[in-house]
């Protein structure tokens, strides 16, 4: 499209619509009428040739079309309104940029202090935002961190760590495992499940006892969370076994406040990838957050064959 022609109006008035999920809300927020809103949004729609909202009786929802629009308006206009920042800033200083960040729910919980106390102290003038939603990152974010196995998209996709999960519990019922076969060992104790997002409840769970010999049926029952941190916190009660990642609990596993009893281990290729927009490795902010990132982990491949070890995770600060 001639850049002469770019509805600018219209795809603010766009971006306001997807962001309130309301035509009403949206005149209100960008002090028009909502007659004057509609009329850009649907001479919006009638440019691009695609429906951007499904409009039905009490909701509101973005078309697929819309879904994609509303990601490259949103970066758009953020970029816009950085670059004015600069512009716009006194000479000889520097506004503060904001960058925001997804991270899941565990790696922030167990990882994301001392990461991002780190950040703060070599690149003050920005501002991170973060979000941790269950089932992956929204839309509106510029750099995130996933648990996934390796998938090819449009994403420029760093490997920060494999994760090797093993079963994790109190020290009192770990001791039990050196007495016992580990099929027993499992079928004697309360099995505890971390949800996969697209997967069963039961799937770590399953998949460990696949890999490790031992019917699949002694795993299909018990507790379930959202979160591997959420999980962890019940079997410190004293009670259960889960299947999860030592790299993530290293410091409750050192102190002695958990254990990790058994060598074996399972491997599906899960892991927590960095994912930024190939576009927006031309933001100098974006990049340079990229790189501190994949810095500060430093991970050893497992030795030799059958039981795996867990990678080990360091944090490399920065000296001085």
């Amino acid at each position: 499209m001639d850049r002469r022609r770019l509805p600018l109006n219209a795809l603010r008035a766009f971006e306001a619509v997807a962001h309130h999920g309301s035509f009403t809300a949206a005149a209100t927020a960008l002090n028009i009428s909502q007659s004057a809103l509609s009329r850009h949004v649907i001479g919006l729609e009638e440019l691009i040739g695609h429906k951007l909202f499904e409009r039905r009786r009490n909701a509101l929802t973005l078309t697929e079309s819309g879904e994609t629009l509303l990601g490259g308006v949103m970066k758009a206009f953020e970029r816009l309104e950085q670059t004015l920042d600069v512009v716009c800033a006194p000479n000889g200083t520097t506004r503060s940029r904001r960058l925001r960040v997804h991270l899941p729910p565990s790696f922030a919980m167990k990882l994301a202090v001392p990461l991002l106390n780190d950040f703060r102290q070599s690149f003050p003038d920005v501002v991170l935002e973060i979000s941790t939603p269950y089932g992956g990152p929204a839309t509106d974010v510029e750099v995130a961190v996933v648990y996934s196995r390796p998938v090819v998209d449009d994403a420029v996709t760093d490997l920060l760590w494999e994760e090797r999960p093993t079963i994790l519990c109190h020290p009192a019922v770990g001791a039990q495992a050196a007495e016992r076969p580990l099929a027993a060992f499992v079928a004697e104790n309360e099995v505890v499940h971390v949800r996969i997002v697209d997967h069963g409840a039961h799937h770590s769970w399953l998949e460990f006892a696949r890999q490790n010999g031992f019917a699949p049926s002694t795993v299909q029952r018990g507790l379930s969370f959202d979160s591997a941190s959420l999980a962890v916190e019940y079997v410190l009660s004293g009670q259960g076994l889960v299947v999860a990642d030592p790299v993530l609990f290293a410091g409750e596993i050192a102190s002695g406040a958990l254990a990790a009893p058994v060598a074996a281990s399972h491997y599906e290729g899960f892991g927590y990838y960095l994912k930024i927009d190939a576009e927006g490795l031309a933001d100098p902010l974006i990049s340079a957050f990229r790189s501190w990132l994949i810095q500060r982990f430093k991970t050893a491949e497992p030795k030799g064959r059958g039981a795996r070890e867990a990678p080990s995770l360091a944090l490399v600060r920065n000296a001085g």
